[in-house]
């Protein structure tokens, strides 16, 4: 959201530099006196929750690197070393992989908020897509993270996601499994592979860093959505960024560290499997592979489906799908909240993605296999159907007239007696 610069340098060197390099210029007038609309929630605070575990997660990440050996004899044992024998070391794995959990469940958290308060729709397309890429990205990161431990669950699933690829050879024999060989370095997983997934996820977040730079940017083009959807109209409107929402966010993420906390010092292996801490044994296949809790709900979708190649496909399209929601939604309104019917069916889906990550962690037979047909029908007929649908057919509530409206109620009509100049003054 454009807006006038108020930044003033106090010092001949903040002049100098301003004049060739204007930093300070850009931090002040995007993080300090960027107008911001007034009635955002505490769910607007899980952007910066966000920036803040992407932070632990590059430091710890870059630590544990320079004591990691991605060898199939080395990777295992090293990781033991750094528990027990690294000045704490355990802190900075357990940081890593809890942060790894917190990250992904902001993520989803501030997906949903997106959803739910149609921060898709235009001018913020742009904005959406590259939250979405920055989703698919992590996806890609953790899974080749979680590859490095070199247990027994973490192999096989490397195994089976990569082998997920042979599909392929129904469109066109031959093509799979020379992709999946290609990306295995050879003819089963071993130490090639383990040496690009290493390269791979320490590459990742940086990338991840980069796409959050253009996030940042493209949210800062038309400025935030809120709570009600409707479009600033004014000054009133709005308030600085700083001090209003930076003591905000700053008092979310306190909470937010506090629960990473007290996963981290109390319950750090409560979102892992005890199997990781076995060996990678390739002769040995676990009797119940399951990845970690955060790919559940893909991985459930991935098994509903009877053939190989379609249930690949909809993973995909599980998550490419995303993508398409800014012109997928029909409705006029941005907010779910003024959406009577719509409402119903995103809360819907959101016990749909739960019951799904649920359902991805239990063997895929009996009543398990067709609730998780059915939920993940209605996945996909969230997207295709009910939204472009009920957004056709809905007859949405009264918007307030402004964002201040929402917020302090209707403006009341001043008395005749009071004069012009001063009706001026409580209008602005």
């Amino acid at each position: 959201m454009a807006h006038a610069s108020s930044y003033q340098p106090t010092s001949s060197f903040g002049q100098w530099l301003d004049a060739r390099l204007p930093v300070g210029r850009v931090m002040h007038d995007q993080f300090m006196t960027f107008p911001t609309p007034r009635n955002l929630n505490y769910w607007w605070t899980f952007g910066g929750i966000l920036t803040f575990m992407l932070a632990v997660q590059i430091a710890t990440g870059v630590v544990l690197a320079m004591h990691y050996v991605p060898t199939p004899e080395g990777a295992f044992d090293s990781v033991e070393t750094i528990m027990r024998d690294v000045n704490w070391g355990w802190l900075l794995r357990y940081s890593h992989a809890v942060g790894g959990s917190m990250f992904f469940l902001a993520a989803y958290i501030h997906t949903f908020r997106g959803l739910y308060y149609g921060s898709y729709k235009a001018p913020r397309e742009v904005l959406w897509i590259l939250g979405v890429l920055i989703l698919l990205l992590m996806i890609a990161t953790a899974f080749m993270g979680y590859s490095l431990v070199w247990g027994q669950m973490s192999f096989w699933a490397v195994t089976v996601i990569t082998n997920l690829f042979s599909s392929l050879d129904a469109v066109i024999p031959g093509l799979g499994t020379k992709l999946v060989q290609w990306i295995w370095g050879g003819f089963a997983v071993g130490a090639p592979t383990l040496n690009r997934l290493f390269s791979l996820h320490y590459l990742f977040p940086f990338l991840i860093a980069g796409v959050v730079v253009l996030h940042i940017w493209a949210l800062h083009v038309p400025g935030n959505n809120n709570p009600t959807g409707i479009d600033v109209k004014g000054p009133r409107d709005t308030v600085p960024f700083h001090p209003y929402y930076t003591i905000k966010d700053g008092f979310a993420l306190l909470m937010f560290v506090l629960l990473f906390a007290v996963l981290l010092f109390y319950a750090p292996n409560l979102l892992g499997h005890s199997d990781n801490y076995i060996p990678a044994n390739p002769l040995q296949t676990p009797p119940h592979i399951v990845p970690e809790w955060y790919f559940l709900p893909f991985y459930a979708v991935l098994r509903a489906i009877p053939n190989k190649l379609m249930g690949v496909i909809a993973l995909i399209s599980s998550i490419a799908i995303l993508f398409f929601v800014p012109w997928l939604d029909t409705s006029k309104v941005r907010s779910t909240r003024y959406r009577p019917i719509y409402k119903w069916f995103f809360w819907v889906f959101v016990v749909t993605a739960i019951v799904l990550g649920y359902l991805g962690s239990q063997p895929p037979e009996g009543w398990y296999l067709i609730f998780g047909r059915i939920f993940t029908a209605y996945y996909f007929l969230f997207f295709l159907v009910v939204m472009p649908v009920v957004g056709l057919l809905e007859k949405p509530a009264k918007l307030p007239g402004s964002i201040t409206e929402s917020v302090l109620g209707p403006d009341e009509p001043l008395p005749l007696s009071v004069p012009k100049a001063r009706q001026r003054e409580q209008v602005l």
